[in-house]
């Protein structure tokens, strides 16, 4: 080990910022707990570091506290002892003096170095990967790249997904069915704002894709847009919607309507009145402080989409996706021989990037003219537009159904049906919810 080594970088490491660290991790189990929660093995520069951090943990998983001769022991063990730079030097890492900065601000300082190293060595992989590019490879070539910017820019992240035994799992398996049966559990996914629909599906799952599909004007995105609603207004959770339908002027005003229970038709036509005003007013601060981001650019495209969704995630923890509507977004990076094709691939990427960011996705999709041509006019999965693969990929698909939207005199009038027609974790079943259509909004029938 040379004397330059252990010099701090001015650049992507510092060794003695490092040295704080293992320092404080071999005098007090309080700043394992802590650093745990920041850094990984692979965040040090120097791999000596990363044996002796290691070495440290399992130790402590064992309910032992980490001293420099048990981690010295247990490299030993491991016959790693000597890449870690000997018990001497373990024995004067423990014994250097404070830098005075906190272990918490070391750790903070340890990852960020770590992060700049590999955002580094991640660009000169993407620029040797489009060195080497041509048309026909450069979807996937971006794809890489955005994936590989992602994973190095997070600051907490898996190099590898982990492996799991069986027994391991089984024991938080049996943890969440005992949490579902009392009496006070809530939905482990997160909330639509509909009870029964709740009830049904536990709310939308992490990692899951979900696809509301209906006829023109049965309210799709209106019922995207409460699923919105319910997390970022009542839960106050980070959601973004991806709109190549709605300009983001439309959404805000829906939005307003369906909390301020004020007509669309009064707010675009301005004839407002003062209870309208009262109304708006009340519900004004809770609408602009809700963390919803809204996407309206007119040429996006899915790689585009997904770009945006991984920055997302990372920089404003989204904790639900929208995208509106499956018809009229385009793949973006190259030809496909039908819209078939196009469409099964864009909603196989969508669930791929609902697993990848472990958010869900919500994707609404038309019908084709199927229900028109029967007597009831119910839709059916089969009657999904341009793709049956849309139907494989999903997790949960929703059909949107409106008897008055084909009959007005129907005695169903203000009603409309939510048919759970694909469960992959549960039954299938259908909700009538309500049908506020002059305030942009679905309630349950509760509140009607």
């Amino acid at each position: 080990m040379s004397q330059d080594e252990d010099q701090p970088a001015a650049g992507t490491h510092d060794v003695d910022a490092e040295k704080a660290v293992l320092r404080a991790m071999l005098r007090s189990t309080e700043a394992i707990a802590d650093i745990v929660e920041v850094l990984r093995g692979d965040d040090f520069y120097r791999a000596a570091h990363e044996l002796i951090y290691n070495a440290v943990l399992s130790l402590y998983a064992d309910g032992q506290t980490p001293d420099a001769i048990m981690v010295g022991a247990k490299l030993a063990e491991q016959d790693e002892l000597d890449k870690a730079g000997g018990q001497d030097y373990l024995t004067a890492v423990a014994s250097s003096p404070s830098r005075g900065a906190s272990w918490q601000k070391e750790a903070d300082r340890i990852q960020v170095l770590a992060v700049l190293r590999r955002t580094k060595a991640a660009a000169v992989h993407i620029e040797n990967l489009a060195d080497e590019g041509t048309v026909e490879t450069a979807e996937r070539i971006i794809n890489a790249a955005q994936a590989e910017i992602f994973a190095a820019t997070t600051r907490r992240r898996d190099v590898l997904p982990p492996l799991y035994a069986l027994g391991d799992v089984l024991e938080g398996t049996l943890d969440t069915i005992e949490a579902a049966a009392s009496p006070r559990s809530e939905a482990s996914g997160l909330p639509t704002g509909f009870t029964d629909l709740d009830s049904l599906t536990n709310g939308l799952q992490p990692g899951h894709l979900t696809v509301i599909a209906a006829r023109p004007a049965m309210g799709k995105s209106t019922l995207a847009l409460d699923f919105l609603r319910a997390a970022a207004i009542r839960h106050g959770l980070p959601v973004a919607l991806f709109t190549l339908e709605a300009s983001r002027d439309e959404v805000a005003t829906r939005l307003l309507a369906a909390e301020a229970r004020v007509s669309v038709h009064r707010m675009r036509s301005g004839t407002m009145e003062d209870d309208d005003w009262a109304r708006l007013a009340r519900r004004m601060p809770d609408v602009s402080a809700a963390p919803l981001y809204i996407q309206d650019g007119a040429y996006a495209n899915l790689v585009d989409l997904r770009a945006q969704c991984r920055r997302l995630r990372a920089q404003q923890d989204v904790r639900l996706i929208v995208v509106d509507a499956l018809h009229l977004l385009t793949y973006g990076t190259r030809p496909f021989a039908s819209r078939y094709e196009e469409i099964s691939e864009i909603s196989r990427c969508l669930k791929l990037l609902a697993k990848e960011l472990q958010v869900p996705v919500v994707a609404i999709s038309q019908l084709n003219r199927g229900p028109e041509q029967r007597v009831d006019k119910r839709p059916l999965v089969s009657d999904l537009r341009d793709s049956g693969a849309l139907e494989d990929n999903a997790d949960l698909i929703i059909l949107l159904h409106r008897e008055d939207a084909y009959e007005k005199e129907s005695p169903r009038a203000g009603e409309a049906d939510l048919i759970v027609a694909k469960h992959r974790n549960g039954p299938t079943a259908t909700i009538t919810v309500a049908f506020q259509g002059h305030y942009a909004r679905f309630v349950d029938m509760a509140q009607t």
